[in-house]
């Protein structure tokens, strides 16, 4: 097939990690037969530096008719100075998901077989597997709401509107993405030697867990979370009753997540408590470097991007993990360009490269595996997927 793919390298350590997901890309076209035009654009603080303009029309224009969009990261401290509404993380990252509608924000996170070691939690909870879904409204709340300072500074206010039209439409995707993880998808105890397992076990071994939603709220104090509890509790009554819905208090569920992270399928909440909670999700499976995302919207395409920032303090060091951005191009395959098997290569290539214990310095654990550049574990998981 041929799709056009925007590829926004951003800033700090955007570019290095963008450069691995690209070459992944390249070997997915040779091996499938596909032709991916992928066109460079500048976007950020890059952006900035060039034409003054974080997100420039060119690039909002290419992105608005590319088949989908693959993002580094974007900001530093180089360009905290500038005006809030100029800076790169609210011109260009919350302007590209308003300006393109992307409103449903999807964040796995799981420990990966080979990376059990790497999660700071107890054995015990780990081997319970933590397999999970984080989805995050995108485009309201705290972050897209009014802002107001007092005139002498000294006092200031966020808004944090919601309509039930928002709540309904990320609900849905959420209610949606649970029943498909339910096919097949693994069981939430261990089957196998004691831990669970990156693939979905099957032959007579512990059959897949209901699909399930945590909604999260704040509906003890939040009118905003009241509206939000209410119409996510009707969507479910009216149409996905098939679909276990529990409902969840911020707090609780940031304790439940190291508590007991394998009691979750599916998270769904709003903007900022869906911030927070899959930053927290990243380090109980490891590492930050290892968990993609992916913003999609009612149109055509979506945004595909590392969790994690910039990281500047890194930048151009050769030591960053690019697989969580390698994860969100796979992310890309499978939704926006409708490329399951394609995506599971990835999948099974990523897999494949950390079983034979190549790691990049954030997972390398201890003295038990030599840490290998950005590049290095570019080149690994492009011959991975080349070789099967």
């Amino acid at each position: 097939m041929k799709a056009k793919i925007a590829i926004l390298p951003g800033d700090g350590v955007g570019p290095e990690i963008v450069a691995e997901a690209v070459k992944v890309l390249d070997a997915v076209a040779r091996r499938f037969g596909h032709d991916f035009e992928m066109m460079e654009l500048p976007v950020g603080g890059a952006a900035y530096d060039t034409c003054g303009d974080c997100l420039p029309e060119t690039t909002l224009a290419a992105c608005q008719t590319a088949d989908a969009i693959l993002l580094g990261a974007v900001g530093g401290p180089k360009w905290d100075a500038l005006p809030p509404e100029k800076r790169p993380e609210r011109r260009a990252l919350l302007g590209l998901r308003a300006k393109l509608g992307l409103f449903a924000n999807l964040r796995p996170a799981k420990v990966w077989d080979a990376l059990t070691e790497a999660s700071p939690l107890k054995n015990g909870i780990v081997a319970r597997g933590i397999d999970l879904l984080i989805v995050r409204e995108l485009t309201g709340g705290a972050y897209f709401g009014e802002k107001r300072r007092a005139a002498d500074g000294k006092s200031a206010c966020d808004t944090t509107p919601y309509s039930e039209r928002e709540i309904l439409r990320v609900a849905r995707v959420a209610f949606a993405a649970a029943r498909t993880r339910g096919e097949g998808r693994a069981p939430a105890r261990p089957c196998g030697e004691g831990r669970a397992p990156a693939r979905p076990c099957r032959e007579g071994r512990a059959p897949a867990r209901p699909p399930k939603v945590t909604s999260v709220d704040k509906a003890n104090v939040l009118e905003t979370s009241r509206l939000w509890r209410e119409t996510v509790t009707a969507l479910h009554a009216s149409e996905y009753s098939d679909v276990e819905l529990e409902h969840m208090y911020v707090d609780n569920a940031a304790m439940q997540l190291v508590r007991d992270p394998s009691r979750f399928d599916v998270i769904l909440t709003e903007n900022m408590f869906g911030d927070i909670l899959s930053d927290e999700a990243s380090q109980i499976t490891g590492s930050i470097g290892m968990l993609p995302s992916a913003s999609l919207g009612d149109a055509r395409g979506g945004l595909y991007e590392p969790i994690h920032g910039s990281a500047p303090d890194i930048a151009g060091k050769g030591i960053a993990n690019p697989i969580a951005t390698i994860l969100s191009a796979a992310m890309m395959l499978r939704h926006s360009l409708g490329l399951a098997a394609e995506a599971d290569a990835v999948d099974r290539a990523v897999s494949d490269t950390l079983a034979a214990g190549v790691r990049t310095q954030d997972i390398a654990l201890g003295n038990d595996h030599a840490a290998v550049s950005t590049s290095e574990m570019g080149n690994a998981i492009s011959g991975a997927l080349l070789r099967t």
